[in-house]
């Protein structure tokens, strides 16, 4: 069935989001290990801190746990920042020089027209709704904003429905394929309702 394929697909590229936020984490988890095991920085911090606290040791341990804790912030929100670059250079790479990701190779799926710029709309949406939403939930939850992350949470889920379920109607083209003006076309799936007329850019 076409929309099992382009299911498949979307599941086997996702599979290599999923395998890059893996490699993601183990780096992360790392530096932070890094951090934290760093003895002579942190005496040396904790030292200085606490030589400049006045005799406020409470006040200097504060501080100091504040500043590693910033640190692990920091660190995982750059991994989250990169896994959304990398899923967006991935998406638009592999549309614009082959007009196809992985998993629509696999499946002799094709995405027409694969100009750059069509490449690029299409993989910032298809990003958005795959995985930039959720990364910022994520952030926002490690910031502390727990009601707010929620709330973006749920404004994914929308996000990503409003994407996937107009690949049901006849035209089957996702939210993604009708902002980029595209379509994805191959075996069960070139119809001419699905694909779009051609504009010059």
């Amino acid at each position: 069935m076409p929309k099992f394929r382009r299911a498949t697909a979307w599941l086997i590229d996702f599979a290599l989001v999923l395998a890059a936020a893996s490699a993601l984490a183990v780096l992360t988890f790392h530096r932070i290990s890094a951090l934290v095991t760093d003895v002579p920085e942190l005496a040396t911090r904790g030292g200085w801190d606490l030589l400049t606290s006045r005799g406020d040791v409470i006040d200097a341990s504060e501080g100091f746990g504040i500043h590693v804790w910033e640190k692990v912030v920091r660190d995982v929100e750059q991994a989250f920042g990169l896994l959304v670059v990398a899923t967006f250079l991935y998406q638009w790479a592999a549309l614009a020089l082959a007009g196809r990701t992985v998993g629509k190779a696999l499946l002799g799926l094709k995405v027409t027209p694969s100009r750059p710029r069509r490449a690029a709309l299409r993989a910032a949406v298809t990003t958005t709704a795959d995985v930039a939403v959720y990364a910022l939930a994520c952030v926002l939850l490690v910031e502390g904003e727990f009601v707010l992350s929620v709330l973006v949470w749920a404004v994914a889920v929308v996000i990503f429905f409003l994407n996937a379920l107009p690949v049901l109607s006849p035209t089957r083209r996702s939210l993604a394929d009708r902002l980029a003006g595209t379509a994805v076309t191959g075996f069960g799936l070139s119809t001419p309702a699905a694909t779009p007329p051609v504009r010059t850019f």
